[in-house]
């Protein structure tokens, strides 16, 4: 475990941000495997942690990005289904996350990282641009409800915005392009984010006002620098070389976190 510092913080951040940035992401999936190894925080406070710091890359990130018009128009209401249904799907994870035992929350984090990294391998390989599915307005809706609750708990037991499956999802299923999936995920996770920021409330007044100030916002403000910077060296880096990597780095670091049964205490300590 390294120092609890708000430098320290700052620079944790804007290195997860610039990998996420890379492959048009947050780095929120990078930042739980950080709060934990390098922090020494336990994994269900480092969830809940990194939810609050997810709230702070998306709210930044959401000032800068404004939804176009086009985008509203044809999506609108998907993106209002989806989020209604990651509202509740948010919730029904904060309450799996409040009860699960230790030993199993590591096995699903361990699950949903590979999950994820794999899926970014996939991405790399799989030709996303889709029509979408021929459904009608109410089809399209009931499906976008479905989705939120599908994506809601994944990004609670995980603490991220739920980005990385957010926009596969309006790309493939409602044939939305990048930018506008993109976009739309900002404007979605928020809800979903706040939902599970609300039914955590109790770790984060247990992690207290210095974990606050000195990791979570730190890490968040260096996550949406690391973004920025990581989109501006998209062009000049092989994307799809880069998205396989850090899936990998992504899987691996999970196995290796993750896959035993010692782990780390609330306080910081290693425990057998």
């Amino acid at each position: 475990m390294i120092r609890r510092s708000a430098p320290t913080a700052l620079v944790a951040g804007a290195a997860v941000g610039s990998l996420g940035g890379l492959i048009g992401l947050g780095g929120a999936e990078f930042r739980l495997p950080v709060l934990v190894q390098l922090f020494g925080y336990g994994l269900r406070r480092a969830v809940s942690l990194n939810l609050a710091a997810s709230l702070v890359t998306a709210a930044a990130a959401r000032v800068v990005v404004a939804p176009r018009g086009a985008a509203l128009e044809h999506l609108g209401v998907v993106a209002v289904a989806v989020a209604l249904g990651g509202m509740i799907g948010a919730r029904s994870g904060s309450r799996w996350l409040a009860c699960v035992s230790e030993s199993d929350l590591r096995r699903i984090v361990r699950g949903l990282l590979v999950f994820i990294g794999v899926l970014l391998v996939i991405e790399v390989v799989v030709a996303w641009p889709s029509p979408g599915l021929p459904l009608g307005d109410l089809g399209r809706m009931a499906l976008g409800v479905v989705a939120g609750i599908v994506i809601g708990p994944v990004g609670t037991l995980l603490g991220v915005a739920g980005g990385e499956l957010i926009i596969p999802t309006l790309m493939f299923v409602f044939g939305a392009d990048i930018r506008t999936a993109g976009t739309l995920s900002l404007l979605i996770s928020m809800p979903s984010v706040l939902v599970g920021l609300a039914s955590q409330r109790a770790q984060l007044v247990a992690a207290g006002r210095q974990d606050l100030t000195r990791v979570v916002v730190p890490l968040g403000v260096g996550s949406v620098v690391g973004a920025i910077v990581g989109a501006t060296l998209v062009a000049h880096v092989p994307g799809a070389a880069v998205k396989v990597l850090l899936g990998a780095v992504l899987i691996v670091s999970a196995l290796k976190l993750f896959g035993v049964e010692s782990h780390v205490s609330e306080s910081g300590r290693p425990m057998a």
